[in-house]
C-alpha cells in the first residue's frame, strides 16, 4: 500500500523518561531522545549518488508529546533541509519505538519502526521513490526491538534485531535479498536475561558487539563484553579468531566473550562499534560501577575494545557523569579514531547527556585528545549522539536536546568533521521551504 506522507512544520523531537528515581534526578534516564537509542543502528545514511545524508528520528507533534517517526535528509549540494517527513504515528511517547533506516543499492530508503516488547507492533516501509521520501510503502507488520540492518550490495539485508522472549532480550536476525520477503528468525544469543547489542559491516562482514543481563539482576546489571562476526549472510557466525559458533549462544563463559566484566563487578553500556582500514572491530562502550545516577558510581570510562589480528586491546580514559551519555566513533582514511560524544558536563549534571566534545587519537585509542568543546553554556543536556553510514564531513554526527529533568521541549542539531560548525535544525518552518543551513 503506497501512502503520500505529510509533512511537519520544524523539527521537533520526542521527550521520554525510564524509571522513576526519586532523587533530584528524578529517572533513571530521561532527556530529548530523539535519537535513541545507541542500539538502533544505524540512523542516518550518506548516499553519494544523491549528495543528500538521509536521517530518521523520533519526533512529535507540536503541542503533544507522541512518537511521529520522521525522515528527512541534508542536501550537501544546497546546504539545506526540506520539512520533515510524517511516516508513521505510534501511538506511545516510548522513544524505544524509534526508527531506524538503510539505502538499498538502488536508492530506496527503507525505515524500520521499533517496538518496545511486544505491546505494539513494528513496521518495515519502503520509499516509493529512489533517493526520496515523499511516499513510503508498508512492506511488513511484525514485531522487533532495537532494529540493526545492515545492508550488503552482493547480498541483500541482514537484520540483526532484538526478540523479547518471556520478557528476556534475545538476540536474533532474519534475512532478505530484496526486503520483501524475510527469512525466518534465527536466534544468535540468549544467555540468562538476554543482551543489548550494537552492529556494523564492513564490506561483506557483518560483526556485532554486546553485553549479557544476568540472573538475577537483569537489565540494570548488565556486564561482560562479547563479539561474533559473519562473513556469509549468516550462514556461519565466528568469533573474532575465525572459530565457528554453535548457536545460540546460552553460557556466559564462550568463546565470543572478549573480556569477564562481571568478575570485577563492573557495569557495560554498549555505544558503537566501527571497523579499522583492514576489517578489524573496535568496540565504544562505557563501563560504571553502578546503574544509579550520581557521583557514587563515577567514573563512568569510555573504552575502546579493538582487535589488532592476535588480541584484544582495551584502551580508554575518557569520562562523563552518566551512563547513559552515548557517542559515536568514527575510523578514518588516515588511521585517526574520532569520537563526538556529550563527554563534559551539562547544565543537567548526572542525567543522561551534557556538553558535546569532540576527541582524536592518532595511537589506536591508546590516549586521546580533546580538540574541541562544541557546544557550550547549553540550556539542557546534549544526548545521544549518532554516527552516519558512510558519513560526508558536512553532516559527521547528530543529536537531540532535553531537559532530563522535567518535560522540555527537544531540539535537533548536527556537526562537522572539524567540529567547528554545529547546526541546530528549525523546530518551525514555512510552508513547503527549505531551510539553508
Amino acid at each position: 500500500m503506497k501512502k503520500s506522507n505529510k509533512r511537519a512544520n520544524g523539527y521537533r523531537g520526542i521527550w521520554y523518561y525510564n524509571q522513576p528515581s526519586h532523587d533530584e534526578y528524578v529517572y533513571k534516564y530521561s532527556g530529548g531522545l530523539a535519537t535513541y537509542c545507541a542500539k538502533h543502528i544505524p540512523m542516518a545514511w550518506y548516499s553519494k549518488e544523491s549528495k543528500k545524508t538521509f536521517f530518521c528520528y523520533g519526533g512529535r507533534k507540536r503541542y503533544r508529546n507522541r512518537l511521529l517517526h520522521m525522515v528527512s535528509y541534508f542536501d550537501h549540494e544546497t546546504g539545506t533541509v526540506p520539512r520533515p517527513t510524517i511516516l508513521l504515528d505510534k501511538k506511545t511517547s516510548d522513544a524505544h519505538d524509534n526508527p531506524t533506516m538503510l539505502i538499498d543499492k538502488d536508492g530506496y530508503i527503507w525505515i524500520f519502526s521499533s517496538s518496545h516488547g511486544t505491546s505494539r507492533p513494528s513496521y518495515i516501509h519502503k520509499s516509493s521513490k529512489p533517493f526520496r521520501v515523499d511516499s513510503f510503502s508498508k512492506i511488513i507488520k511484525t514485531n522487533f526491538s532495537y532494529p540493526q540492518c545492515m545492508y550488503l550490495s552482493d547480498y541483500g539485508f541482514l537484520f540483526l534485531h532484538t526478540k523479547y522472549m518471556n520478557h528476556h532480550r534475545v538476540l536474533s536476525f532474519m534475512r532478505s535479498k530484496n526486503g520483501l520477503k524475510w527469512s525466518d528468525r534465527k536466534l544468535l544469543s540468549h544467555i540468562e536475561k538476554g543482551h543489548y547489542q550494537v552492529t556494523s559491516f564492513h564490506r561483506n562482514k557483518v560483526g556485532t558487539a554486546f553485553n549479557f543481563h544476568p540472573e538475577p539482576g537483569g537489565l540494570n546489571y548488565r556486564t561482560n563484553l562479547y563479539y561474533i562476526e559473519t562473513n556469509d549472510f549468516g550462514d556461519t557466525w565466528c568469533n573474532v579468531s575465525g572459530d565457528r559458533l554453535k548457536l545460540p549462544l546460552n553460557s556466559v563463559q564462550n568463546p565470543a566473550l572478549i573480556h569477564d566484566y562481571a568478575k570485577e563487578n563492573m557495569l557495560v553500556y554498549m555505544k558503537d562499534i566501527n571497523f579499522d582500514r583492514q576489517g578489524n572491530p573496535i568496540i565504544l562502550y562505557v563501563l560504571s560501577k553502578g546503574y544509579e545516577s550520581g557521583p557514587e558510581n563515577n567514573p563512568r570510562i569510555w573504552k575502546t575494545a579493538h582487535w589488532n589480528d592476535s588480541t584484544w586491546d582495551i584502551s580508554g580514559d575518557i569520562t562523563s557523569d552518566s551512563n547513559y551519555d552515548t557517542g559515536c566513533i568514527h575510523i578514518e582514511e588516515d588511521g585517526k579514531w574520532r569520537i563526538i560524544g556529550p563527554t563534559e558536563v551539562g547544565p543537567q549534571p548526572f542525567n543522561p547527556g551534557g556538553e558535546i566534545c569532540m576527541w582524536i587519537s592518532e595511537n589506536n585509542g591508546k590516549r586521546w585528545e580533546n580538540i574541541h568543546q562544541m557546544t557550550k553554556n547549553s540550556m539542557y543536556n546534549n544526548t545521544y549522539v549518532r554516527r552516519p553510514m558512510n558519513a560526508k564531513a558536512e553532516f559527521y554526527a547528530f543529536w537531540a536536546d532535553g531537559n532530563p529533568r522535567k518535560r522540555s521541549e527537544s531540539h535537533l542539531y548536527f556537526c562537522n568533521k572539524a567540529g567547528d560548525k554545529v547546526h541546530k535544525l528549525p523546530s518551525k518552518m514555512r510552508d513547503n521551504s527549505r531551510f539553508h543551513i
